[in-house]
């Protein structure tokens, strides 16, 4: 059974004024190949606002972060913080390119503090690691974040997110560079499943997220729809927004209730990302509304 109804749901995106694939910090990036093609920049923008427009008719409600020349991938919002119950921990980088990204994205959640969609913005101890909600993904069945570390992100950084949030936080290994974030590998959907790809992962981390995930709510993708990014989706309304899956997965995701909406973005999968990716939800609760009002109701 699918979870309630997420009308409302906001997130913060980016336009990608100024994306391109001008370096290379994973296997998908080819700046030569990019640098060829004379529509990439055209065929970006219009994927991206297809995908804008999607997410609107579904109901979300989108902040937008200004874009920035020299900060191509300022459009993986994702990468941008970790956000639950209002609050923000911002991201810190791996690489040098991106870490020019971090005092924009300060600047701009500062501005939604000061709009009062956000109740505190706070920054990781010194010399740890972690891009965001790119690799600290949350599931609302388990009230746990599913953290990746390695290639992007350190493993300590969990216990900075288990303190700022008090929930718990799953760090698992990821073994495979084409997979460098959590949030290409795996998706918990609303309705309890866990949709991962099984390659992305350490002989321990497949064994954890089989500990965590009953046997019928697991969703194992094949590698094919992995390189299409199918785990990087946006779950919203009963929906799983995504670039790209197979006939196979599309119909197993419909047997158990959801629809795939699919929005090519074979632009931003040159740069290792999706739809997941472009999107940072800002209105996540570790408490769902209804049960928090319960509670409410109750005391």
């Amino acid at each position: 059974m699918l979870a309630p109804n997420t009308r409302g749901a906001r997130f913060l995106m980016c336009r990608p004024e100024h994306f391109a694939v001008s370096y290379a910090i994973n296997p998908w990036m080819d700046p030569q190949s990019w640098a060829r093609d004379a529509r990439a920049a055209a065929a970006a923008r219009a994927e991206w606002a297809r995908l804008h427009r999607k997410l609107i008719a579904l109901g979300a409600t989108v902040e937008h972060v200004t874009p920035a020349p020299a900060l191509p991938d300022l459009v993986f919002t994702a990468n941008a913080a970790v956000v639950l119950d209002r609050r923000v921990l911002l991201a810190r980088f791996r690489h040098p390119e991106r870490r020019r990204e971090e005092p924009h994205f300060a600047a701009a959640f500062r501005a939604l503090q000061a709009r009062g969609l956000v109740d505190c913005v706070r920054t990781l101890p010194q010399n740890l690691v972690l891009e965001g909600a790119g690799d600290c993904v949350w599931d609302e069945t388990r009230t746990l974040f599913w953290m990746g570390y390695g290639p992007r992100s350190d493993a300590a950084a969990r216990d900075a997110v288990a303190d700022m949030y008090g929930r718990d936080v799953l760090a698992l290994e990821l073994a495979d560079l084409r997979f460098y974030h959590m949030d290409t590998a795996l998706v918990p959907l609303p309705g309890g499943e866990v949709m991962y790809l099984p390659e992305a992962f350490t002989a321990a981390g497949l064994t954890a997220i089989r500990d965590r995930v009953a046997a019928d709510a697991r969703i194992e993708l094949g590698i094919a729809d992995g390189c299409r990014l199918a785990a990087n989706a946006v779950c919203l309304n009963g929906s799983l927004v995504m670039s790209a899956c197979s006939g196979r997965l599309r119909a197993e995701l419909a047997e158990r209730g959801y629809r795939v909406v699919a929005t090519p973005l074979p632009s931003f999968l040159r740069s290792g990302g999706s739809a997941f990716c472009l999107t940072l939800r800002l209105d996540r609760q570790s408490v769902p509304a209804a049960a928090a009002l319960e509670h409410a109701a109750v005391a």
